[in-house]
């Protein structure tokens, strides 16, 4: 059993305000889990009673419009938590969280959480911020959605994909996206997608190479 007073998920969310006690609780029920590539962690509609540790690596979280395609609201490392405001509301999931490559996770049951709520009122403070954190994120995102163009949206995805999660030894993006997922991203059909990436290749902005994605002129990507 891994010790949660050493894990990399404490010390980037809600639970840093855990006590010795209340985290050797936490070590006692959760349950660990592997999870594939492509693989779901929850999907839109569940009720997943708790919260999920990401241990180590990458999801996404996306809602499937009426016509069936998907838009990506975010990206979810390692470090964070899911299931907060599903757990506090008492409601079900309205998003789908899926690995975009091998993860390891944790889920905590929600009657575990709530008994830290009655009695650790820095950890009730810590969640309620996270969760205003994510309600931000969201009114940002339907701001630019509203107010940006796709191209301008698409060089801000590029550049959050460089920032968030870095770049391999050749200086590729080391997120790795289909043409899909990246249209998700930008709220844009992939066609449109398509287009706009052979555009900014062919402009110097960025490299193509298959999946692989190097930012090369930051500087225009910026100032779209």
């Amino acid at each position: 059993m891994s010790k949660c007073d050493q894990c990399i998920v404490r010390e980037f969310s809600s639970l840093k305000a855990l006590n010795k006690e209340e985290l050797l609780k936490m070590a006692n029920c959760k349950t660990s889990y592997i999870i594939k590539k492509g693989e779901p962690i929850f999907s839109e509609g569940e009720n997943v009673n708790g919260i999920f540790c990401i241990k180590d690596g990458v999801c996404k979280l996306s809602k499937l419009s009426e016509n069936g395609n998907e838009q990506i609201l975010k990206l979810v490392a390692k470090g964070e938590l899911l299931g907060q405001r599903s757990m506090i509301s008492d409601e079900p999931v309205n998003l789908s969280a899926v690995a975009l490559e091998d993860m390891e996770v944790c889920f905590v049951p929600k009657s575990e959480i709530l008994g830290f709520f009655n009695g650790n009122n820095q950890f009730s403070m810590n969640v309620m911020k996270s969760i205003c954190g994510d309600l931000k994120e969201a009114d940002d995102h339907l701001v630019n959605m509203a107010q940006k163009s796709v191209r301008q949206r698409l060089a801000e995805t590029l550049l959050e994909l460089y920032e968030t999660f870095g770049t391999n030894e050749d200086k590729s993006l080391r997120i790795k996206l289909s043409r899909e997922e990246i249209a998700g991203m930008v709220g844009t059909a992939t066609e449109s997608c398509i287009r706009l990436l052979s555009e900014f290749n062919k402009n110097g902005l960025i490299e193509l190479s298959g999946k692989k994605i190097t930012l090369k002129d930051f500087n225009k990507l910026r100032s779209m």
